[in-house]
């Protein structure tokens, strides 16, 4: 390749403290897989074979980019993480960052970096001038995610370089535990935190200024003021999540496209949630070359926190896990929360929805004050909130049972806590309240519990590109298979290229876009074609990965009552997926040319993609 990738990826091992460079894969495995979580999926199928944990010493750590990342093209700061997921025990773990980490990394010369092992005590990795050092992290054992961050960037004096750390909860092996860098930006999803915090990993600081080679830089900046346009003027999420939110009209979109996710899902209309939230003092952050601008800084304007400075991200998962899932509405507590999850580096899903059960629990007499170290636990209380939030992270007393996730911690508590805990495979969904838009919901339950599945075309964006020009019947569930199958494979194409997902995700031309990027990049012609197989490619090797790790049918089809149930109240009230989801299993198993009976991916259909090994791994 004559440009785009920087041509090396970076392997360390903790144990013996090892370290080596290897040249990047050959062309063909590029090709097959692109970057980020191709690339990523690839080397971790390879490196984990079945029989490991998520926290045994061999577990890589893979941080992967992609050919686009770091190039001066809108929001090209993709970086992904793959290893096993902590949180299932039985999938894959993927996870994906933006801010400037990726782009350091790429600008200190390599392409990936891959972390094994365990370190005898605390350590961080400081990758810088073509040198990677292991050093001692006692300091910083304990800290928080940000006061890491603020540690080591004053240490080393890296004011233009990343940081990018666990705290508390990645320590401590909590489920849902997540990866913060540049303060506003984070590796959530998969309890990636705790792989790391296993090898007592706190922190990896990088700072980079080579330039990242490009073989046509004026093909690139062309492209680049096509993409900007395209976001400016089509109705995809790009435009929709301009200023994120910011905006509490925008936010509050949501009540009328799916709701929110109140009181545990038994509300979805929770009409005071977002309340006030126009009246907080917003700061945009937008990583660099970024027109769509999700990331924040907000100073609270009023109430009993009024003067805080929360530094947040986009998306309302955090936001619903720190509010309307707690039936907590008070602006203020609500982003004070949401910062406390970032901070003490806890997933605001999988904590959020944690909690919830275990109120609802409380309040259906299946534990009392004897269980809960004397708290009453109670809706709306952000006090109480947080108390619980930071028992969670420390595993003191009660929190050592919510830091198994809400799958595990329902099994404790016992009763039909296990019907109303929310999650997919035992890991916390991307938190919103999809069972008013099943195309959503649908790629959720059939995912790996790892981070934004297929998204489907009914909610909030059309997918022109992957056969979907309009937006779906919310509802129509003879639909959703073909919708989730031909959404996924173009999620899981974006995923590889280097772009951040709010710049692709329903964006009209973006194969075309983003095969010519690719190409300008670096110098070998990439067709939208080749990117559809790369898309579908990665669906099954992730399916392959899986089912050797202990995945089975009965996985996809035993899902929490409160999930499919229909709700109360909003666009789906009194509908539910439930009645449906058995054809639709099997029908997506069907059109991605799954066995119906094992669920794994078919021997022709693996030999179809250039996966022959994959497919004598699963079928001898």
């Amino acid at each position: 390749m004559k440009g785009g990738y920087v041509g090396k990826i970076l392997t360390i091992n903790l144990t013996t403290r090892d370290i080596r460079e290897d040249g990047l894969l050959d062309e063909r495995v590029l090709r097959n897989y692109i970057g980020c979580w191709g690339l990523g999926l690839k080397l971790l199928y390879d490196m984990l074979p079945p029989g490991y944990t998520a926290i045994d010493p061999e577990t890589p750590l893979i941080f992967m980019a992609g050919p686009l990342t770091g190039l001066p093209l809108p929001a090209a700061t993709n970086l992904t993480l793959a290893t096993k997921n902590f949180d299932t025990g039985i999938t894959v773990g993927r996870s994906h960052t933006h801010g400037v980490l990726g782009i350091n990394l790429k600008q200190a010369g390599y392409d990936g970096v891959i972390i094994t092992g365990q370190a005898d005590s605390p350590c961080y990795l400081y990758i810088h001038d073509g040198q990677v050092e292991i050093q001692d992290a006692s300091n910083l054992w304990g800290k928080d995610t940000h006061e890491a961050e603020d540690i080591l960037k004053q240490e080393l004096r890296i004011d233009k370089g990343s940081v990018a750390a666990i705290g508390p909860a990645g320590e401590n092996l909590c489920a849902g535990a997540l990866i913060s860098n540049d303060k506003n930006h984070q590796f959530s999803h998969s309890g990636v935190g705790s792989v790391m915090g296993s090898k007592k990993l706190k922190a990896i600081a990088i700072r980079g200024d080579k330039p990242i080679p490009v073989f046509d830089v004026d093909e690139i900046r062309l492209i680049a003021g096509e993409w900007r346009k395209r976001l400016a003027s089509e109705n995809c999420m790009g435009k929709y999540m301009t200023g994120q939110v910011n905006k509490q009209t925008e936010y509050r979109r949501m009540l009328d496209k799916c709701g929110f996710a109140g009181k545990n899902m038994q509300i979805n209309q929770l009409s005071e949630f977002g309340l006030g939230w126009g009246r907080q003092k917003w700061t945009l952050r937008p990583c660099p070359g970024c027109p769509i601008a999700c990331s924040y800084d907000l100073e609270v304007t009023e109430g009993p926190y009024k003067g805080y400075v929360a530094t947040l991200t986009g998306g309302g998962e955090a936001l619903e896990a720190a509010g309307s899932l707690l039936n907590i509405t008070e602006p203020g507590a609500i982003f004070y929360l949401t910062d406390l999850y970032d901070r003490l580096g806890i997933e605001g899903s999988t904590c959020g929805c944690t909690i919830a059960m275990a109120i609802e629990a409380y309040e259906k007499g299946l534990i009392s004050k004897k269980e809960t170290d004397g708290l009453e636990l109670r809706w709306g209380d952000p006090g109480l909130a947080e108390k619980l939030i930071r028992k969670y992270a420390y595993r003191e007393g009660f929190g050592d049972v919510l830091a198994r996730g809400p799958k595990e911690a329902a099994k404790w508590i016992g009763g039909d806590a296990p019907d109303f805990a929310i999650n997919v495979k035992g890991a916390g969904i991307n938190l919103h309240d999809w069972r008013g838009g099943w195309g959503n919901l649908f790629g959720q339950i059939i995912g790996s519990g790892a981070g934004w599945p297929a998204p489907g075309a009914d909610t909030w964006a059309a997918e022109p590109d992957f056969g979907f020009p309009d937006l779906t019947d919310h509802f129509d569930h003879t639909l959703k298979p073909l919708e989730v199958r031909n959404t996924g494979i173009g999620k899981f194409m974006e995923d590889c290229i280097g772009i951040c997902w709010f710049a692709t995700w329903g964006l009209p031309g973006v194969l075309d876009l983003a095969s010519r990027a690719i190409s300008a990049a670096t110098g070998r012609k990439c067709s939208p074609e080749e990117l559809v197989e790369v898309g579908e490619r990665v669906m099954h090797l992730e399916r392959a990965f899986n089912i050797r790790h202990g995945l089975t049918p009965d996985d996809d089809h035993n899902v929490p009552k409160r999930l499919v149930e229909a709700p109360q109240d909003g666009r789906a009230a009194g509908l539910s997926i439930a009645p449906h989801l058995q054809w639709m299993i099997d029908e997506y198993y069907k059109l991605m040319g799954w066995d119906a009976k094992t669920g794994k991916p078919m021997r022709k259909t693996l030999e179809r993609f250039d996966l022959a090994h994959v497919a004598r791994d699963l079928w001898g």
